[in-house]
């Protein structure tokens, strides 16, 4: 089946609004075997909009049109797409009986009930976030239309839970997608692992780069969800026996999740110092539902007094080596190990940039350290000789400390060989 995705809106059109619809749909689109051929952006004109409409139908098995579907006199995506496929628009009283009820109102304006207006014999899409249902409709050459209402919020759970199941209905056969996520081996060596790997049909193999970490996509196509996944096992057991301890879950959506889910199961807790994170791995942490039995605090010690004060770290330690060392981090990490009473404590300085940096402590140069209350382990990240952004270098800061609680957790070696640098030292 091959598709394509029209996304309706000025504010897309313009780049005032990112369009995140097509990106969500684009994924679901993928986990479902479906071929993407197609993308485009259409703004809110009724003729422009007709006649991308009917170059789609024309050319493929499934169109998924998002937004425009709202009260407002701008919202023409039923109308315009009605028209395009030879349908005619009738009034859905369920419909209209739920947007009634979402205002507590038994008559509701004339432009809120233009929203259960839809497609003659479509399959309804009930939205259960917002007031526009979404519908599925055949258009007279066959081509399956579905539209979507714009709001992320209310298009992906209207997408997952009701529009995903009708089109497997109308599937031959079943895809399953397995993601296997890397980090400390970025995406083109990793790439360069598993080439061999990369020409099978079924299942298949494609890598994929996210921000400081990667993870492979293994999909195979079988008559039922249990066959695909058999299909797919073998092949991550040679990912996971290729790359070893770098593989740090598979279908695990972060290593934050990860992180919690281990301290929840083993009963620690976890606390945090940072200086040049600025407190984006408590934020991470904490976005994490669930992360309050584990997560006790975290301070963010900018100036050298905070981290005196706070963390109890030596005036002769900051005086020696500087808030840039190993020395601090190692004393940030056992300072609030003692402060909160954790039994994990990280640490973290160094030279986010773009400025601050010099030719002894460049632009950066970060220290992480975990110490459990007896033992500190301190990682040293290098330049990696081009620039990035302050929030690379913030982001992989936190994700390198993530990954050395998963690794302390998971009975690993904390500092991984040739991920990154770093020295072990006894707490003394």
């Amino acid at each position: 089946m091959n598709a394509e995705i029209i996304s309706v809106g000025t504010e897309l059109l313009l780049g005032a609004v990112v369009n995140s619809d097509a990106a969500i749909v684009a994924r679901a689109l993928s986990g479902l075997g479906i071929n993407l051929l197609h993308t485009c952006v259409v703004g809110d004109n009724p003729q422009r909009l007709k006649e991308a409409v009917e170059t789609a139908i024309s050319r493929s098995d499934l169109l998924v049109m998002t937004g425009g579907l709202g009260p407002t006199a701008d919202d023409l995506t039923k109308e315009t797409t009605a028209a395009a496929a030879g349908k005619r628009l009738c009034l859905h009283q369920p419909s209209l009986e739920r947007i009634q009820n979402y205002f507590n109102e038994r008559q509701v304006s004339e432009n809120q009930q233009k929203q259960a207006w839809l497609p003659e014999g479509c399959h309804v899409l009930q939205n259960d976030n917002g007031t526009a249902p979404g519908c599925a409709f055949q258009a007279e050459n066959g081509c399956t239309i579905l539209m979507l209402p714009g709001p992320p919020s209310e298009l992906a759970p209207m997408l997952h839970n009701y529009a995903v199941p009708y089109l497997q209905q109308s599937q031959e056969f079943t895809i399953v997608s397995h993601n296997v996520r890397i980090y400390g081996r970025g995406e083109a060596p990793v790439a360069q692992m598993m080439d061999d790997l990369m020409d099978g049909e079924n299942p298949t193999l494609a890598p994929y780069a996210n921000e400081g970490e990667c993870y492979l996509r293994v999909t195979a196509k079988a008559p039922s969800q249990e066959k695909a996944d058999q299909l797919c096992q073998p092949l991550i057991q040679e990912i996971q026996k290729r790359l070893g301890d770098f593989v740090y879950g598979v279908d695990v959506d972060s290593l934050e999740e990860l992180v919690v889910q281990l301290l929840r199961e083993q009963g620690k807790t976890l606390a945090t110092a940072e200086s040049c994170t600025g407190g984006l791995l408590a934020k991470r942490l904490t976005d994490i539902s669930g992360s309050s039995a584990v997560f006790h605090m975290g301070v963010v010690t900018y100036a050298n007094a905070a981290k005196e004060q706070l963390l109890g770290v030596p005036p002769g330690i900051l005086e020696a080596h500087g808030a840039v060392s190993p020395e601090t981090a190692r004393a940030m990490a056992q300072g609030i190990v003692e402060a909160s009473g954790s039994s994990l404590g990280i640490g973290i300085t160094g030279i986010a940039g773009p400025e601050g940096g010099t030719r002894e402590k460049p632009v950066g140069l970060i220290y992480i350290a975990l110490s459990d209350g007896r033992e500190t382990w301190v990682a040293k990240r290098s330049p990696i000789g081009r620039t990035k952004s302050r929030d690379w270098h913030r982001h992989c800061a936190a994700s390198q400390a993530l990954d050395m609680v998963r690794r302390y957790l998971a009975g690993l070696p904390v500092l991984a060989e040739h991920s990154y640098e770093g020295d072990k030292t006894s707490r003394g």
